[in-house]
């Protein structure tokens, strides 16, 4: 097990050891500060796009439902018929960047979170670790009313006019403290900053969300199947927060399911999938970018692979406080 698994599994259990990183959070606050406080006083140059660039992240390290907002709120947008692009960092893929993500993009290209947003809407998309030259390519193919940056809270080199910060109440603060001793990118108080859409199953605010899932289909079979989810299945999962999906199996009443988790962004080998026998396995729909594109160089694997697709369900509030944010930037939506 690596070392990044070790320190994640511990920031989920609260592990008591994790006081001794405490040193390396104090460097990460300073120079976390630092570099914030170097941008707001204008010493590092900040880049101000010619439209209104919206951010969705979160304070924590790991999933956080992201994802399925940034995917719905993109269907939603186009809907309304505002013209909506999306830029991402672009982590675990390899370039060159910046670079245009199409339906043909590979995750190992762009990355398996732009690769599934691409796939999932066709929104105009461009990753790479400098956001102004994503957006100067995203312009330079498309006029846009709206460009929405997938992660990218804490990238002062990009200002924007709106922040909406996802805090997935299933997983909470951890410790609540900073990284590596806790699983925060920021201090808590940064949730007083942006507006803050809780991903909770039981909300305690007006903004709030959660993900539900739909009919697990197969990604490996041209012919139709009937989901069985009495069936035993191999979980096979590389996300921030596993643990939700094993809540979304039970969820489908999957009763029996062995857990296989690989660490965010997991870039997958055909062994990862190999079990002694011919159960199936289920995974997300994150993870089947991946494996899709493993399976392309292994035409000869045959077990099946269900994938459980999540769609984010937002509380009406929601809708009202986008409008109202839109309309300030000079976007109207009925």
């Amino acid at each position: 097990m690596s070392m990044a698994q070790v320190i994640q599994d511990a920031w989920n259990i609260q592990a008591k050891w994790l006081v001794v990183l405490r040193p390396l959070s104090c460097l990460y606050k300073i120079g976390f500060n630092l570099n914030k406080t170097l941008y707001q006083k204008g010493f590092k140059k900040s880049y101000t796009a010619p439209v209104p660039v919206m951010v969705i992240g979160n304070i924590t390290v790991g999933g956080s439902g992201k994802t399925p907002l940034l995917i719905h709120l993109v269907e939603y947008l186009t809907q309304k018929h505002v013209r909506v692009g999306v830029i991402s960092r672009g982590y675990g893929g390899k370039g060159p960047f910046p670079c245009y993500v199409d339906t043909q993009a590979t995750a190992e290209t762009v990355g398996d979170e732009p690769a599934l947003i691409v796939q999932s809407t066709g929104v105009p998309m461009a990753v790479g670790p400098n956001r102004q030259q994503s957006i100067e390519l995203l312009l330079s193919k498309h006029d846009l009313d709206l460009i929405i940056c997938d992660d990218g809270l804490q990238h002062w080199a990009l200002n924007r006019q709106i922040e909406w910060i996802v805090l997935d109440n299933n997983r909470g603060l951890g410790n609540q403290k900073l990284l590596p001793e806790g699983y925060l990118r920021e201090p808590v108080d940064r949730l007083k900053t942006g507006t803050v859409i809780e991903h909770a199953a039981h909300p305690q605010s007006e903004l709030h969300m959660h993900l539900a899932p739909a009919q697990p289909y197969l990604l490996n079979r041209t012919e139709y199947q009937t989901f069985d989810p009495n069936l035993p299945y191999y979980a096979v999962v590389g996300i921030g927060f596993p643990q939700r999906f094993y809540h979304t199996l039970e969820s489908l009443e999957i009763q029996q399911f062995q857990c296989h988790e690989f660490p965010d962004h997991h870039d997958y080998e055909i062994e990862d999938l190999d079990f002694e026998d011919h159960y199936p396995i289920i995974t997300t729909e994150k993870d089947a970018v991946k494996i899709m594109a493993l399976l392309k160089q292994n035409p000869e694997y045959n077990r099946d692979i269900w994938v459980v697709p999540v769609e984010a369900v937002l509380s009406p509030a929601c809708y009202q406080v986008l409008k109202q944010q839109l309309l300030e930037q000079g976007i109207s939506i009925s």
